[in-house]
């Protein structure tokens, strides 16, 4: 029986810190944790007190990659507040900013965290020798989106003009045409993407849990739709906190969540296994090429999911990038009058669903704020895998196997571990 003493320090190839901490003693775990060690940010504290237009280009500094996730979620949150309705081309150029951030992100994770640990390389530059094409076509797409979200709205880190009724600067047609341009042209780096994904062998586990994200009845759902769980069904989105249920746990300065059951997944493979019947044609055909018929339990099977996505967003934006060049783009100038109010902005960002919710006086200043945080809902999901995946493969693997297939695992759900980090519960005693 099996002595495991599995100290990761600093997971690699995520966002933040993080330690994974595996004890077992004779073949019997004593401890399987995901430690949180970031300090926390405090970001909803520092928020209050100001004024309405300030807190998009605020909350969008939780995090310099769901950048465009966080201002959207934020303007939706106040417009709700301020019962502002934006026109259908402000919808439909911050549906195209999300598509161009989650393509982003997704590539990012793919190309130059995740995929080395599928080819025995301890980073993307060791992959250069063997793999320098692939390399190269990561950097291109990731440039292409970059580009893609700085057409729409400045720039993508910590955007310019996407504010609350409206942009600031409506994009012009030329940036926009050559986007589409683009895009249509990398369509073949997306096969190639799938090539190399149909080599790779990825670990096992099954693990069903509860699945949650935005569902739409008209589209895959990124921007707007109810919440779903795959476990109770629709719920509006004003309902959050009973979907969320944060709690603080010993090793973690990022707070966990459960709904139905003691955890549920975010991101991806939970968006794609909900709303598989909207994904685009192309997205399906990745699917099938890559053999992902849903709902799949594996966690490891996120990678694949956000392959899927990629295809989706691709061809989703190809089509809004034509149909508003067809229409043409009106210079609308956004118009807000702050009121007393309460509002809630859900939407999906690369890594899972998330939610703002803000509180504002008639002076339109913000007294109450709460974010809740994609990879922190993750984050009780991802201890259970990794209790599940330990007792399964101790006696069959070396300890360094098993802390690889743990870094894996952690790396699969593509944690932002610092956006994670927002409260501590601390009880002072005298």
């Amino acid at each position: 029986m099996k002595d495991l003493n599995i100290n990761v320090q600093y997971i690699t190839r995520v966002e933040g810190h993080g330690n994974i901490v595996v004890n077992a003693k004779d073949g019997n775990i004593e401890k399987i944790n995901l430690e949180i060690t970031e300090a926390p940010r405090f970001f909803e504290g520092f928020m209050v007190g100001r004024p309405w237009y300030e807190i998009s280009h605020i909350s969008c500094r939780i995090c310099g990659i769901c950048s465009v996730g966080h201002s959207t979620a934020s303007i939706k949150a106040t417009e709700e507040a301020f019962d502002i309705i934006p026109s259908e081309q402000t919808i439909t150029l911050r549906k195209l900013n999300l598509n161009a951030e989650l393509i982003q992100s997704h590539i990012l994770h793919l190309y130059f965290l995740s995929v080395p640990d599928f080819l025995n390389a301890t980073s993307a530059f060791a992959l250069i020798p063997n793999n320098k094409e692939a390399v190269l076509r990561g950097l291109k797409l990731k440039k292409l989106a970059n580009d893609f979200s700085g057409a729409i709205c400045g720039r993508h880190i910590h955007n310019l003009s996407q504010v609350v009724g409206g942009y600031t600067r409506i994009p012009d047609r030329d940036s926009l045409e050559d986007i589409l341009r683009r895009l249509e042209e990398a369509l073949p780096d997306i096969d190639a993407t799938v090539e190399v994904f149909k080599t790779i062998k990825i670990p096992e586990l099954i693990r069903p849990t509860e699945y949650i994200s935005l569902q739409n009845d008209n589209e895959f759902a990124l921007y707007d739709g109810f919440i779903y769980s795959s476990d109770t069904g629709r719920h509006n989105h004003r309902e959050y906190r009973k979907l969320t249920n944060e709690y603080c746990v010993p090793h973690s300065t990022a707070k966990h969540t459960k709904a139905n059951r003691d955890s549920y997944m975010v991101g991806a493979l939970a968006r794609v296994n909900n709303n598989f019947a909207k994904l685009s044609p192309l997205a399906k055909s990745v699917a099938q090429e890559v053999g992902f018929k849903p709902p799949v339990h594996n966690p490891y099977y996120i990678n694949v999911a956000q392959l899927i996505e990629i295809a989706h967003c691709f061809e989703d934006s190809i089509k809004m990038l034509t149909d508003l060049l067809r229409k043409g783009l009106k210079d609308e100038k956004p118009a807000v009058k702050p009121k007393a109010g309460t509002g809630i902005g859900a939407v999906e960002v690369p890594r899972g669903i998330l939610y703002h919710s803000y509180t504002y006086n008639s002076e339109g200043v913000l007294t109450n704020a709460d974010c809740v945080i994609p990879t922190g809902q993750n984050l009780a999901n991802i201890e259970l895998d990794m209790k599940k995946l330990v007792p399964e493969i101790i006696e069959k693997e070396s300890e360094e196997e098993i802390t690889k297939k743990l870094e894996m695992l952690v790396r699969a759900y593509d944690p932002c571990i610092s956006c994670s980090a927002h409260l501590l519960d601390v009880e002072f005693k005298k």
